[in-house]
């Protein structure tokens, strides 16, 4: 068994074991590849194999970076959008911090295991990086600080899955109770309030969204193509008809005849409900096919920040808007629904379908279509790495402590600017999604990884001195924060219950809840809430990290 010292084989075994050992899944809790990656590394490290430090290093700063560049476009909006939801994320750090100090003076924590309770009870692995850099600057022996960041990993390996079984069950489960809530019921009550008709079923049956059917003009005869969209809120188009055997363009100002056959797009449910305004169905004539084509295009343009979907027909000339649909709207990764009431902001990436001109006309209007291909820009990758680890060494001296955002801090911040940088200009420091993601992952399962090789015997001992105060703990640091984000969100600010519980898994950074409240509300509603809070408390909590180190080294002198 000799190979499994080997400090490459040994970060791979970490990886591949931990990662089958994260699909297990009890009830709505999955442990998830990275838990699982410490767990394998923690046992492997008792071997004695280390990993370099440069190593661990280069994959957090990728990490970090990455998470930035994801959250940035979304980031910067909610600053400006006046931080409504992201005061949940203020509630979170607040209650955390207060927690560590009462957990630090009752149970006299050193500076790592107060860091490791911090990461794992919060279930925001970035603080691992954040707060273990934070320890490598104190003023104390090597051997000391070694055994510091051990017990960052050993603490957070204790407490995670105790920090995401909290949160996962209270808003899946406590929360509706406290609230009298049910949670199914009111989502698809929202979604109708959004405009929702049963278009997410449609799909779920393997129903296409959008269709194209013919009719006979019927008693819409005598009206112009204009008057009959703008009658059914421009759901459909009727972009062609065929009149005496011949096919002919339609506008606005067109004027249908009685024995016109009108060949309708639009939304499979929309399109069904014009019959009642038209006369009877026809087979579809072979000549008004055309091409239809799709874009992703980041909303940039400023008029359409905070409104509605259904809004954004009222800001187009007629012309302009005639035929073009939004197919879907991504919102920091996830997928929000794509409703006439669905509020876009600056950042979102929204799917337009419809023919080809209009198409691209429309998406010039909105903002900056997505160049085609999954290429990543490693110029402003590395050039946007380079100037994170630069910012890192700037330090603020407070007394007898001194901050510093460290290499981990300073990726968060570059990778923010230039996320934002992307948004404003998709040519340029392009990082795929498919990319991002995969940097986030491997970035932080290798320096997981690392730090859980490196941890040693130290584990065990940590484990043996503290027993179950740690998994209490882990639980109490998630349940308390939520539990207050949820009296304020419902007595105080009236949040509707779907959206207020996807803000509390979003202060968590919590995917799993999330992905658990999705499927628990039958629609994805509570997206909606959850994007906001976690591209805020993914920065703020990563530079929470330092902060912690700093309140626990004040308390302990």
């Amino acid at each position: 068994m000799s190979f499994l010292t080997d400090p490459v084989i040994a970060l791979f075994i970490s990886l591949a074991l931990g990662y089958l050992i994260g699909r297990l899944k009890v009830g709505p809790v999955q442990l998830g590849g990275v838990c699982g990656t410490l767990f394998v590394a923690l046992a492997l490290g008792q071997l004695g194999v280390r990993i370099s430090p440069d190593l661990k290093d280069a994959a957090f700063a990728l990490f970090i970076y990455a998470l930035g560049f994801s959250a940035g476009p979304q980031f910067f909006a909610n600053i400006r959008g006046g931080w409504r939801y992201g005061i949940f994320s203020i509630i979170e750090v607040v209650c955390v911090l207060l927690l560590l100090t009462v957990s630090i003076l009752v149970f006299r924590l050193d500076v790592g295991t107060t860091a490791g309770l911090f990461a794992g009870s919060a279930t925001e692995s970035a603080v691992l990086g954040t707060a273990s850099e934070a320890i490598s600057h104190l003023p104390l022996p090597p051997g000391d600080i070694e055994l510091l960041q051990a017990n960052v990993a050993t603490a957070y390996s204790l407490t995670y899955l105790f920090g995401l079984i909290a949160i996962v069950i209270f808003t899946t489960q406590i929360a509706p109770l406290i609230l009298k809530a049910d949670l199914r019921k009111e989502a698809q009550e929202l979604a109708r309030k959004l405009g929702s008709t049963d278009e997410e079923d449609d799909q779920a049956e393997g129903l296409p969204v959008f269709v194209g059917r013919a009719f006979r003009a019927g008693p819409a005869a005598g009206q112009t193509v204009g008057e009959f969209e703008k009658s059914r809120n421009f759901s459909v188009a009727l972009e062609r008809v065929q009149r005496r055997g011949e096919i002919l363009e339609t506008a606005g100002d067109f004027l249908l005849e009685p024995d016109d056959i009108a060949f309708v797009r639009g939304r499979r449910n929309a399109v069904i409900a014009v019959r009642d305004r038209l006369g009877d169905e026809v087979p579809v004539p072979q000549e008004t096919s055309f091409a239809l084509t799709t874009r992703d295009v980041v909303l940039v343009r400023k008029e359409a920040f905070g409104r509605q979907i259904r809004q954004l027909r009222q800001m187009a000339a007629p012309e302009l808007q005639r035929g073009i649909f939004i197919s879907s709207v991504r919102r920091m990764g996830q997928h929000i629904p794509a409703l006439s009431g669905t509020i876009l902001q600056q950042g979102d990436i929204v799917t337009l379908y419809g023919p080809e001109q209009a198409v691209s006309r429309a998406a010039a209007e909105l903002g900056k279509t997505l160049p085609p291909g999954e290429r990543t820009d490693f110029i402003f990758l590395g050039l946007g790495i380079v100037v994170g680890l630069l910012i890192g060494h700037f330090s603020l001296t407070i007394g007898a402590l001194e901050l510093t955002l460290g290499s981990g801090g300073g990726a968060l911040i570059s990778g923010l600017a230039f996320g934002w940088l992307n948004m404003r200009s998709p040519a340029r420091a392009n990082l795929p999604v498919a990319a991002a993601d995969f940097a986030k992952e491997f970035g932080l399962a290798a320096f997981i990884a690392a730090i859980g090789l490196s941890a040693g015997p130290d584990a065990i001992d940590l484990a043996m001195q503290y027993g179950l105060i740690l998994p209490v703990l882990g639980l109490l640091v998630s349940f308390i924060p939520a539990f207050v984000s949820l009296l304020v969100g419902s007595k105080l600010m009236k949040i509707e219950t779907p959206i207020l519980l996807g803000v509390i898994a979003g202060q968590h950074c919590s995917t799993p809840t999330i992905s658990a409240l999705v499927s628990q509300a039958g629609n994805s509603i509570p997206v909606i809430g959850y994007t906001v809070t976690y591209a805020i408390s993914n920065v703020l909590l990563p530079l929470m990290g330092p902060v912690a180190v700093a309140l626990a080294m004040m308390m302990a002198s």
